[in-house]
């Protein structure tokens, strides 16, 4: 094959007949987004759906700029400015095949540190419609004990004691909030599609309580005019690694800096709750909803915590794939016990699903050896993520009388992968942005056997309750004494 073909505007029409591209005239597009956060996720999700949109010829008005606050970020910003903003979707087919789609639904990309006041002017500027968000789970700064926002962190405290242009994105949302009311423009909405329960409501109580400690005036305004719907969003999207970038130049004849790779699979449930409309999304696939609280509860408690049971456990038992770990019957037999015997029983109807059939799709899609999942992406920010997903099972099933016992052994496979070394002895890169304190936690373990749990951050009371503690011990004793597959085979013996 020929030399790849850099992506850009002029070579677009250029590229292979195989990758599918924009079909509307992106000179046309106009900015109506601003997004927070622009990572594969974003990419391979709301994104392409707004791309979808665009193909049918609807809200070419609604054309996304991408914003970028974190230092690491200005990686991307160069990225997207070399290529026009497009970037390469590649879904990968559990047979091995390949689907490229060049998107063009953002238009435009600025990274805060060079120009702040760029991104206040954007965000300010009446055609924006929509602030949408995905900032991480930890980009929401709630305080994991109280539930109340924490001001805790270098560019929060500099944008409450003032004196210069924002730096976090709170501080953008507020100023450029305060912006519009002063000028008479109509209020943005504020779209969170994070992975969190109630993802809308937690960002407006964390962005109003920021907005309260700068301006308690402005606050009250937000909070009577800034709509923060609730939505739900799905799809398995791996890291890009430099393999997926040769594949996307080998097999399509593409170059692209930083193509985003993902599964067949996408959902996205939304709450139709917007100031000055919102793109036709219903028209592409998105399930617009009143309220979102049980599909989202179903996608945490279901797929992601599920994601939790098999990462500690299969990274200790040798494995580095999400995929490896959902071949092996042991433990997809103890995922689907998890899901129909914890998970599910916490769940509130949800409407339109067969749970049965969700519970055995979550296995396939994890299965599918392509997407190439680690479990390295999986173990990361555990401290953000099993308080959120898994804790609330445990707790509810504690209260009602249900089964905790899986439950457990996840929270104790977190605990044993957090001493930092594997069962071979070779050193596990722990990542969390709370690194030193859980690894902390785990090492006063050989002394302490609920060391770990004993973080009320985290756990809140759970190394109080003798039931759980009970299961726990036992877990975390056997993880140490035989390992985790036995560990495994010995649960599902009963």
């Amino acid at each position: 094959m020929s030399d790849p073909t850099p992506l850009s505007a002029a070579t677009l029409g250029g590229l292979p007949a195989e990758v599918a591209r924009p079909a509307y005239d992106r000179s046309a597009v106009t900015p109506g987004m601003v997004h927070f956060g622009v990572g594969g996720f974003f990419r391979a999700h709301q994104a392409m759906y707004l791309d979808l949109l665009m193909n049918n010829g609807e809200n070419l008005d609604f054309g996304i700029v991408g914003v970028g606050t974190m230092p690491g970020d200005a990686r991307m910003r160069d990225a997207m400015q070399a290529q026009d903003c497009l970037y390469t979707l590649v879904v990968k087919h559990p047979d091995g095949s390949r689907d490229a789609t060049v998107i063009g639904s953002m238009i435009d990309y600025l990274f805060a540190p060079d120009d702040p006041q760029a991104v206040l002017d954007r965000l300010a500027d009446p055609a924006t419609r929509i602030v949408s968000l995905t900032v991480t789970e930890g980009g929401y700064h709630v305080n994991q004990v109280t539930g109340e926002f924490d001001p805790k962190g270098a560019a929060l405290e500099a944008d409450l004691a003032g004196g210069g242009p924002p730096q976090s994105v709170f501080g953008f949302i507020t100023e450029a909030a305060r912006m519009r009311r002063d000028a008479g423009i109509p209020p943005f909405t504020v779209m969170s599609c994070d992975n969190l329960p109630g993802n809308g409501d937690v960002a407006k109580k964390m962005i109003l309580a920021f907005a309260a400690m700068k301006d308690a005036d402005l606050a009250d305004y937000m909070r009577a005019n800034i709509p923060f719907p609730n939505c739900m969003v799905d799809r398995i999207t791996p890291v890009t690694a430099p393999a997926d970038i040769d594949d996307l130049a080998e097999r399509f004849g593409v170059a692209d800096q930083w193509p985003v790779v993902c599964e067949p699979f996408t959902q996205w449930v939304l709450e139709d709750h917007f100031a000055a409309g919102r793109p036709a999304y219903d028209n592409v696939g998105v399930q617009i909803v009143e309220d979102v609280v049980p599909y989202e509860l179903m996608k945490l408690r279901l797929l992601n915590a599920s994601h939790q049971a098999l990462c500690y456990l299969g990274y200790l038992s040798g494995y580095r794939y999400a995929h490896e770990v959902c071949q092996d019957p042991l433990f997809v037999e103890f995922l689907l016990d998890y899901m129909e015997n914890e998970g599910s029983p916490t769940l509130p109807p949800v409407p339109g699903v067969d749970l049965d059939a969700y519970r055995h799709q979550l296995i396939e899609r994890f299965a599918n050896p392509e997407v190439r999942d680690t479990l390295a992406r999986l173990c990361a920010e555990s401290s953000d993520r099993i308080p959120k997903w898994l804790v609330p099972v445990i707790k509810i099933n504690l209260a009602n009388g249900g089964q905790i016992d899986r439950s457990a052994l996840i929270v104790a496979s977190w605990a044993r992968y957090a001493e930092g070394r594997d069962e071979q002895g070779e050193p596990i890169e722990v990542v969390d942005r709370f690194k030193e304190k859980v690894m902390a936690a785990a090492a006063a373990q050989a002394g302490d056997d609920l060391a770990f749990i004993r973080d009320r951050d985290f756990f809140g009371d759970l190394a109080d309750d003798e039931r759980f503690t009970g299961a726990y011990r036992r877990h975390l004793a056997s993880l140490h004494d035989v390992g985790a597959r036995t560990t495994l085979e010995n649960a599902a013996a009963g």
